[in-house]
């Protein structure tokens, strides 16, 4: 008798923020290449009509979860959740967040907590539950920092220090499990055109305003390029990359003085 194929393995992906932005367009992208889904944001209606339209043209199954991780517990019970309709993480990609604008102090607080809730707290979590079970299917995960995680950000001082932390708590993990056949990518996007600059309310920000910003559908795909690769730190963008690795060799002070210079108000 004729050999028959090999099946390929039945994949699962957790994107959270999936909603819009780079998450959905990453969604897409995976949906489209036969992997499963579970989508989670805080807007269920979008993922939903998307996942209807995922599941008709692309035959791959996606399980929504309308979700707000910025909650106290909720990446608890998300994972929760999961383990309850009996879905199985292959690959993990932590891209909830946002930022605030303006200066610390007249911040507020309550927004701050929220902001390091998910930009930290939920991303750690989510990990840290979820990890056995990738580890045991050999499988991936992606967070998704900023060029922000390279140096301090006056008028986004709390946003760029999270994305710090989720780039080398990032490197770190990677290193722990390089014998585990996990992979873990930083993704270290710049300034994309999605919802994210409109929630933190910097549209007056000097850096919106400097170059074109690409879309999400674009750093999307070099994001999934990324991830399926299995590369480590990965800042998309040649100009991206050279400023990155500029801050790398100047003094601190005139690193955190061009920050403030781009974060800040600029002319419109």
């Amino acid at each position: 008798m004729p050999a028959t194929a090999a099946t390929e393995p039945t994949i699962t992906a957790l994107v959270t923020g999936a909603s819009s932005g780079i998450g959905a367009a990453l969604a897409a992208l995976m949906a489209a290449d036969g992997v499963n889904l579970v989508m989670t944001a805080r807007h269920g209606p979008e993922m939903e009509a998307m996942a209807a339209d995922w599941r008709q043209r692309h035959g791959v199954a996606v399980s929504v979860i309308e979700l707000d991780l910025a909650r106290p517990g909720a990446a608890r019970e998300l994972a929760a959740e999961i383990d309850q309709r009996g879905l199985a993480i292959d690959y993990l990609v932590n891209n909830a967040g946002f930022g605030t604008y303006g200066h610390f102090a007249a911040t507020s607080v309550t927004e701050t907590e929220e902001l390091l809730r998910l930009n930290v707290e939920a991303l750690t979590t989510l990990t840290g539950l979820l990890l056995p079970g990738i580890i045991a299917r050999r499988g991936k995960i992606m967070n998704v920092a900023s060029t922000a995680a390279f140096q301090p950000g006056p008028h986004m001082a709390v946003y760029y220090a999270s994305k710090a932390y989720v780039l080398h708590f990032s490197e770190a993990l990677a290193y722990e499990l390089k014998d585990t056949g996990v992979t873990v990518t930083s993704f270290c996007p710049g300034a994309t055109a999605t919802g994210f600059q409109e929630r933190a309310r910097m549209q007056k920000a000097a850096m919106l305003h400097l170059v074109k910003m690409p879309s999400s559908e674009v750093v999307a795909g070099a994001a999934w390029q990324a991830m399926r690769a299995g590369r480590g730190v990965v800042v998309p963008g040649a100009l991206n990359w050279l400023l990155t690795f500029g801050v790398r060799f100047a003094p601190r002070r005139l690193v955190t003085w061009a920050a403030a210079l781009v974060t800040g108000p600029g002319a419109n």
